[in-house]
């Protein structure tokens, strides 16, 4: 079955609904999941999300994510992220996303790897708190259409350009045809036998990519989480977020002793803890919350503590089993600053690409933010070379693009929702002039064709 569409956009996490939230509500959007719409890892995200608290945080924070991604991050994406934080939550509050306050305040918290709380959360559940947010809004939009337990197969390439993606569920196959493709499928933790990630989210897009030849870049850089609860049941494992560290929680080895700084970026806990159990010669280290209120657990944590109450442990009163499980992929499909890979009208955004804030490590809370960030800038690359295409399509009406004057922003903000300081580079500032002159052609056009036949008297 041959279905034509302006985008598809290949998952429903984070980074796919909020592209799609972005987009111009006039291009027609598909968006296809491998299974339903809740099972993404978007949902799962329990700890928070990081802001740029002020200008006084910058320098920390920069140097924050710096650290625990070993300096290996690309130093313009970190700053993109952090300096678009602000506007992000803002955005989010805005679709009716709730984050702990405290006499109308934001209350923050600190995880492992920071230097101090800048992370916004709700309950220990955020990640569904943002996700089931964006999702609602999705669903509410005349011009999206979404397929669920729907598998992309592969993308349709013609002359090295991408056109869309072949996908199949339980009826029919599917060709795809789109102006513009975003791939944002997920990482790579089906493919572990010990992860925090859904079964289904196997990494399609990177082995489909490596088959066109697309860019791919630091696919040995994976992120083993610290703290999970440890059971010998098969799949998917349960979380204990870094925030419970943050609020005071403790490791121990056998003997009941503290064997590490909790608050190290994951690796380095990670390290800390194999090796204790290898020492050890155990399968797992406790993890205890008694320097946590009881009150602190029950309202800032209450999912871990009922599924652990479930398990049989009662966090209020004992220790817990935790161990090392893969958590989260670092590399991916090579994007630039506008979340663009190295095949024209070819996009990927969140997890399933690398566009460097992470380098060799991520920070903790940082994922739901730069997802959100760069699938933003995803939908603004995309708008900005439709309006470019529009102009060489209209090249004979000898338009030309001038720079706004200062008066002229105010326009421009009420119409794009931009400001001038929102500007990263000349070459986004020049995409947007385009796009100006575009929309006052396109306005004209139908002005003419409104009036063609009009006669006067």
């Amino acid at each position: 079955m041959r279905i034509d569409t302006d985008v598809v956009i290949v998952g429903t996490g984070v980074g796919g609904l909020f592209s799609a939230l972005n987009l111009s509500k006039d291009k027609d959007i598909i968006m296809i999941t491998k299974s339903d719409l809740k099972s993404s890892d978007s949902f799962l995200a329990q700890g928070g999300i990081c802001v740029l608290r002020n200008e006084d945080d910058y320098d920390s924070y920069f140097e924050d994510t710096m650290k625990a991604g070993h300096y290996e991050n690309r130093r313009e994406s970190v700053d993109i992220m952090i300096r678009s934080s602000r506007k992000i939550i803002d955005k989010l509050v805005n679709y009716g996303v709730e984050f702990e306050k405290e006499n109308g305040n934001f209350v923050y918290t600190r995880e492992g790897g920071h230097s101090k709380p800048r992370i916004l959360f709700h309950e220990d559940i955020t990640g569904k708190e943002i996700t089931s947010k964006l999702l609602a809004k999705v669903k509410e939009l005349p011009n999206v259409h979404i397929y669920e337990y729907t598998t992309m197969t592969d993308l349709i390439v013609n002359d090295g350009v991408c056109e869309g993606v072949i996908a199949e569920n339980e009826h029919e196959n599917l060709k795809i045809f789109a102006k513009a493709t975003i791939l944002a499928s997920g990482g790579i933790g089906g493919r572990y036998k010990h992860s925090t990630n859904f079964p289904h989210l196997t990494g399609d897009a990177l082995d489909i990519s490596e088959k066109h030849g697309i860019r791919l870049q630091n696919l040995d850089y994976v992120q083993i989480h610290p703290t999970t609860l440890y059971s010998t049941n098969p799949g998917r494992r349960f979380l204990i977020s870094e925030s419970v560290r943050g609020e005071g929680a403790v490791l121990y080895n056998s003997n009941k002793e503290r064997f590490v700084d909790e608050l190290l970026p994951r690796d380095v806990v990670t390290k800390a803890i194999y090796r204790q159990m290898d020492k050890d010669k155990t399968d797992y280290v406790w993890l205890s919350m008694e320097n946590i209120p009881k009150d602190t657990i029950l309202n800032h944590f209450p999912n871990i503590y009922n599924h652990c109450l479930n398990e049989g442990y009662d966090v209020t009163k004992e220790c817990i089993p935790v161990v090392p499980a893969q958590h989260y992929f670092m590399g991916g499909i090579w994007v630039d600053q506008n979340s663009h890979t190295s095949m024209p009208k070819l996009y990927a955004v969140g997890e399933t690409s690398c566009n460097g804030v992470h380098g060799a490590n991520r920070l903790a809370s940082n994922s739901l933010l730069e997802s959100l960030v760069f699938a933003e800038r995803a939908a603004k690359k995309m708008a900005a070379e439709w309006a470019a295409e529009g102009l060489v399509e209209n090249a004979d009406r000898k338009e030309t693009a001038t720079e706004p004057k200062e008066d002229e922003w105010k326009l421009l903000a009420k119409r794009y929702d931009i400001r001038k300081e929102d500007y990263q580079d000349m070459e986004e500032y020049a995409e947007r002039c385009k796009e100006s002159i575009w929309d006052a052609i396109r306005k004209e056009d139908e002005y003419e064709s409104n009036h063609k036949n009009t006669k006067c008297g």
